[in-house]
């Protein structure tokens, strides 16, 4: 019988009862249990945690050496969850060859506080648990308690039920109150029915947009306090990974929106300690010219003795691809649009797959997706032909030979890591229609093609995209990929160039199925992780922003909710490097629901958010406390950033709500004075001054009054 693992910050043994370390369960030393569930596997009831989390309240006072004992299922397969206790996190991940149930243990910290045990159990990485009891040990146990055929003891139980606002194991219950309570209407009543209509929605705006800003730092600053402490730079995970810095993982999906965070809430954490990271992990990781490499914490060196130089490649496009694009989108040229730029330079110089097209640097599907959208993109950034020139390989590659991705390909992944290809072709179809139209000319057949045949066979009855399909004999899975919206960024900017009906259908199609069908399911039916939840919301976010189907909003309100559910105390969601997918969605809701409006310096206790009303943006902002600072507006960072002839959705985009031009002229009415002034796009961009005095509401309206 194999011996199972709990990964709990730091790596715990689980023992079965025939090996060393104490027999299971430890039935002396129970003190309080609850079982059962609405499902039963080998004649036993479960709770499912894929379908629900199981919250427990223990009635016992906490002392040191308790431990929890689940009674744990498996199907011949590793499972996996999280236990927060107490205000603690534990993932966990144990099975193996066995099918039902087997009893585990759980060492809990001795520094848990307060009268009882509040024990929140979830979806951790990988395969949701599924767990029929869960007991509470103490030492010297309970002698006044009943027989352990008992259902429950000293518990309180809600097995299948989801968890809701409110509960004691909410991250930061201490916030609710500001999120929660909406400013008095008569606080500043506009005397218009409409108008003060769009303040209230821009106030209720303001408190989501502060909880996405509130969380998305928390996150930073957890994962930040797992850094290591020789070079700063953060472990993959906190698991069995968590000696080493990887490129694409965490440099590429969590470190960058830690940056991207820190851009928005915390500028002296930007310029420090996130851009020496930048600088410690391009000094210590360059392996292959300036391509990253696994760095380990424990060797301080290279964790990979050889050199893998397709596995390099890979990290280094994930890099770009998903975490530095991002971040030069939204700072335009810095130092990390300087290490983007080194690391395509070097892939490419790499390049080593001879085809009839040129040289490729790979033949992985999702590796040359991330290279298509990162040389198209570079291509404007710089005004530099190689990127073009080299994204047209690729494109050659796809739609001019027999790689074609519906035509040729047995099986189409339509997942994560395989949808790059379907996004990418589009980008560099954008590039070619303005800067090589011969090109664009010779992949609009090739191209569409590829769409058509993925509306064919590729999606439900309700518009959503398979997570697999047979794209030759129409055979597809039965799961759905929570990155539908990912490849329908490509099917809406094929429109965008061409006018094909049919592609803005099938957006308009999903967005308006969400709210009716998959309300609870943000994730889709991959998992029920925070990082399936991150890519579908973002990919609606992405796509409203275009096509503002209202039912598709309401739909993105209600799943951010559970995906914030996910996050600890601590600001660590799940403890891999999905994590930072949690913090860049929460940042693109944040966004949206203050039309593009930051602040500077921001506070958690300062909320801000807006809403558009006819030709006017109507602003709420409140503070607890003084404070006094800028009011700072977005811009067209695809033109003035990026450079780019046209804003089509792209995978990791922040979108652009309202943007002031900067040659134009604006007027600011503050609703409660009447006062108003006139400023340049250009002032509204680089900030208004604006002091706010504690617990009064400012409103503002703004409308351009001049081009």
């Amino acid at each position: 019988m194999k011996c199972m693992t709990l990964l709990a910050g730091q790596i715990w043994a689980l023992l079965s009862a025939t090996c060393a370390c104490g027999a299971l369960p430890d039935d002396a030393s129970a003190v309080a249990w609850t079982r059962g569930g609405d499902v039963v596997y080998s004649g036993t009831p479960y709770t499912f945690l894929g379908q629900s989390d199981w919250p427990v309240t223990f009635d016992v006072k906490p002392q040191a050496g308790a431990a929890l004992e689940l009674l744990w299922g498996s199907k011949g397969d590793t499972r996996a969850a999280v236990a927060v206790v107490g205000g603690h996190s534990f993932p966990i991940s144990a099975g193996g060859d066995y099918n039902g149930f087997r009893w585990i243990r759980v060492p809990l910290s001795d520094t848990i506080k307060g009268d009882r045990y509040d024990i929140l159990l979830k979806p951790g990485e990988g395969k949701a648990a599924f767990i029929a009891e869960v007991r509470l040990t103490q030492p010297g146990g309970d002698p006044k308690r009943p027989d352990l055929k008992q259902p429950s003891y000293h518990a309180k139980s809600a097995p299948g039920k989801k968890a809701l606002w409110g509960y004691s194991w909410e991250a930061f219950p201490e916030m609710r109150k500001s999120w929660d309570t909406p400013v008095p209407a008569s606080a500043a009543a506009s005397g218009n029915a409409r108008r003060e209509a769009a303040f209230r929605l821009a106030e209720g705006n303001a408190r989501q947009a502060s909880e996405a800003f509130y969380r998305s730092r928390r996150y930073s600053d957890g994962w930040l306090a797992h850094a290591d402490p020789a070079t700063g730079l953060i472990p993959r995970n906190l698991s069995e990974s968590r000696d080493y810095w990887n490129g694409r993982d965490s440099a590429a999906d969590n470190y960058p929106f830690m940056v991207l965070t820190a851009a928005m809430t915390d500028r002296a954490l930007l310029d420090g300690r996130l851009l020496d990271m930048l600088r410690t992990e391009t000094r210590l990781t360059c392996r292959v010219g300036r391509l990253p490499d696994d760095y380990s914490f424990s060797k301080k060196g290279w964790r990979r003795e050889k050199v893998d130089l397709d596995a390099i490649i890979f990290d280094g496009a994930e890099y770009v691809k998903d975490g530095l694009l991002p971040i030069t989108e939204w700072l335009g040229s810095s130092p990390w649009s300087e290490r983007a730029l080194g690391i395509i330079d070097d892939i490419w110089k790499n390049a080593e797959v001879e085809t009839p097209f040129g040289k490729i640097p790979t033949l992985n599907f999702e590796v040359n997706g991330d290279l298509l959208q990162a040389s198209s993109r570079l291509f404007w950034f710089t005004g530099d032909r190689k990127y073009l020139d080299w994204a047209i390989r690729l494109g050659d590659y796809y739609l001019c030979g027999t790689n074609h991705p519906t035509r040729d390909m047995k099986s189409l992944s339509l997942g994560d890591h395989s949808c790059e290809v379907i996004n990418g072709l589009s980008e560099l179809y954008v590039a070619c229609a303005y800067a090589a139209p011969e090109k664009r000319e010779l992949y609009r057949k090739p191209l569409h093609e590829m769409y058509d045949r993925i509306l064919e066979v590729g999606r439900n009855g309700h518009g959503l995209i398979y997570l697999e399909v047979d794209t030759r004999t129409g055979k597809h899975s039965e799961a759905l990929t929570d990155n539908w919206g990912y490849n329908y960024d490509g099917f809406y900017t094929a429109w965008l160039l061409d006018g094909t009906a049919a592609y803005r259908d099938a957006v308009r199609q999903a967005l308006g199925n969400l709210k009716e069908h998959y309300t609870g399911k943000g994730g889709m039916c991959q998992s029920s992780s925070a990082d399936g939840y991150a890519d579908s919301i973002e990919g609606a976010i992405t796509l409203f922003n275009r096509e503002p189907v209202l039912s598709a909003t309401e739909w993105a309100d209600s799943e951010i909710k559970t995906m914030w559910a996910k996050q600890h105390p601590d600001g660590v969601i799940e403890g891999w490097h999905g994590d930072g997918n949690f913090a860049r969605t929460s940042l693109m809701y944040a966004l949206w629901k203050t039309q593009g409006v930051t602040v500077q310096p921001w506070r958690a206790d300062v909320r801000f958010g807006a809403v558009r009303e006819g030709d006017a943006l109507c602003l709420s902002l409140i503070a607890d406390q003084p404070w006094q600072g800028k009011i700072v507006f977005d811009k067209q960072r695809h033109k003035l950033n990026m450079h780019l002839p046209l804003d089509y959705p792209r995978i990791n985009q922040f979108p652009e709500w309202f943007t002031p031009l900067a040659g134009s002229r604006y007027e600011i009415c503050d609703a409660g004075s009447g006062q108003k002034a006139a400023w340049s796009g250009q002032d509204l961009i680089a900030g208004v001054p604006l002091s706010l005095s504690p617990g009064k509401e400012i409103r503002w309206t703004l409308r351009q009054t001049e081009k």
